[in-house]
């Protein structure tokens, strides 16, 4: 094994527990190619699936009334109306707390994952949530009563966060720098492909089955997956794996001087402290992760918005069925494919190419922001097309083409931040990855609720036009990112 310098170029100390210098398997940067593929697909997986119950759309059934529910999880939602009415409550603000409080679990899961994910490492992490989310899953389904269904589901978000809290951290655990565009593409598929995924199958589901269902095929699918992640899944976490080295040649040897060469010194409780304020600290005190998870947090909150009006334009303006308003979402999920393959392709040779442009070869994080700057373009344009197609009502194929407009503008933005927090942060990926995701999902939970309001007062054109207005007002903060987000970075460093 390698050690590290200790008192020159020469001299190595051999208490000090790294990585060999060439080819270590057990190094997850030296797992074969196969190896990374079945880690990154097995997170961005459960990811989907934990998105496909997040993501919100109302697809409500046929027989829904108005109790039915402005915001919804995209499985979930349909069955809005069939739970308030088994459980006798006519609460509108219940109605909709009952769907959107499984964000407020995935803004609250991150916050304590992260930390415990760099006391214990990923894989403990991983387990443990999948397992609790399949669990509560099946609590949801059984759910006695309106109260228990509310607990249950945000235990449910908690515990499905940990694929988005942690899949960043992984991806910079195992992926090199120059090839982590495309894996972060493949990632970032349960964010934005869950939404159109979800309200297909929820449309077909809420009027064949009742809302109990839902909950029971996601609590199988997600014991499926659990079961791959035990037989694929590894740890990556390379502090925690030069610690188990470290102890492992301690037992060994009788040396008890064995120190792993990632060692912070400190002992569970204070590495724990430390790690458990970082995403906030990383949140509020530096400004580039502070604009860039607010950024995202609009682009997002602008997508639960729109989420908000669709499934009931299509109903009473289109006359679509319950099981047929579910396709609607086709050309958002086409307009996010269409991003994922753009950012996928091109992320990684034109950071390439801006390192040897720009920087001599030196790759910067802010370079993964530059497809970012002409794609967030599409958001306006797509808010635009929907709203007025939609509100003159309009051939149905008109608003579903404008919503593909906005999936590629939000695609933009989550994988290009996503993919500079990696790389701007990758000691701490996971730690500011956590940061934007309390925010974005605080953002998801909260602003779609004055959405009612905002569409019955200004109507689908105007409405969705003063979205694009302030989405035109935020074209130029991605320039910005990109031409000062160095000096922010190097102005505010955080201290883990």
């Amino acid at each position: 094994m390698a050690s590290v310098l200790k008192n020159g170029p020469e001299t190595r100390s051999p208490d000090l527990v790294d990585w060999d210098e060439a080819g270590d398997e057990t190094n997850p940067m030296d797992w074969s190619t196969s190896k990374k593929i079945m880690t990154v697909g097995t997170v961005s997986i459960f990811n989907f699936l934990t998105y496909v119950k997040a993501c919100g759309v109302t697809v409500p059934s046929i027989a829904a009334d108005n109790r039915s529910s402005p915001l919804g999880s995209a499985m979930f939602a349909p069955g809005v109306a069939q739970v308030m009415a088994q459980f006798d409550s006519t609460s509108k603000p219940m109605s909709s707390f009952v769907v959107s409080v499984y964000l407020l679990g995935f803004a609250f899961g991150p916050l304590v994952v992260a930390p415990l994910s760099e006391l214990y490492g990923r894989l403990p992490l991983y387990h443990a949530c999948n397992i609790g989310f399949a669990l509560f899953s099946v609590a949801c389904a059984l759910a006695p009563s309106l109260s228990s269904l509310v607990a249950f589901r945000f235990l449910a978000g908690s515990f499905g966060s940990a694929p988005l809290a942690l899949g960043a951290g992984t991806i910079a655990d195992i992926i090199a720098p120059d090839r982590r565009g495309f894996a972060i593409a493949v990632w970032a598929v349960g964010p934005v492909v869950g939404p159109v995924v979800g309200p297909v199958c929820g449309g077909f589901l809420a009027e064949d089955v009742s809302w109990r269902w839902v909950f029971w095929v996601i609590a199988i699918a997600a014991g499926v997956v659990t079961c791959i992640s035990f037989a694929v899944l590894r740890e990556t976490y390379a502090p925690v794996l030069l610690a188990r080295r470290a102890k492992r040649l301690r037992r060994e040897t009788g040396n008890p001087n064995f120190q792993s060469a990632l060692s912070t010194g400190l002992t569970p409780t204070a590495l724990f402290a430390r790690s458990i304020i970082l995403p906030l600290k990383l949140l509020i005190f530096s400004p580039i992760v502070s604009l860039l998870s607010l950024y995202v947090a609009v682009v997002y909150g602008f997508l639960y918005l729109l989420f908000t009006t669709m499934s009931q334009v299509y109903r009473d303006q289109y006359h679509f069925s319950a099981s047929t308003v579910g396709l609607t979402y086709i050309g958002l999920g086409l307009g996010s494919a269409l991003g994922l393959l753009v950012t996928g392709r091109f992320s990684d040779p034109i950071s390439h190419r801006l390192a040897a442009r720009r920087a001599k070869g030196e790759r910067k994080p802010e370079f993964r922001l530059a497809l970012m700057i002409p794609l967030s373009v599409c958001l306006p344009i797509g808010l635009v097309w929907y709203g007025w197609t939609a509100g003159e009502k309009v051939h149905w194929i008109l608003p579903i083409i404008g919503t593909g407009w906005i999936g590629v503008g939000v695609v933009a933005s989550f994988t290009a931040i996503q993919a500079y927090l990696v790389e701007a942060f990758t000691a701490q990926a996971a730690s500011a990855a956590a940061a934007n995701t309390v925010l974005r999902s605080l953002m998801g939970a909260v602003l779609p609720l004055a959405g009612p309001s905002m569409y019955s007062a200004l109507g689908l054109g105007w409405g969705n036009t003063l979205l694009a207005f302030i989405s035109l007002a935020m074209l130029p903060l991605p320039v910005v990112f990109f031409r000062y987000g160095e000096a922010l970075r190097m102005r505010f460093p955080i201290a883990p």
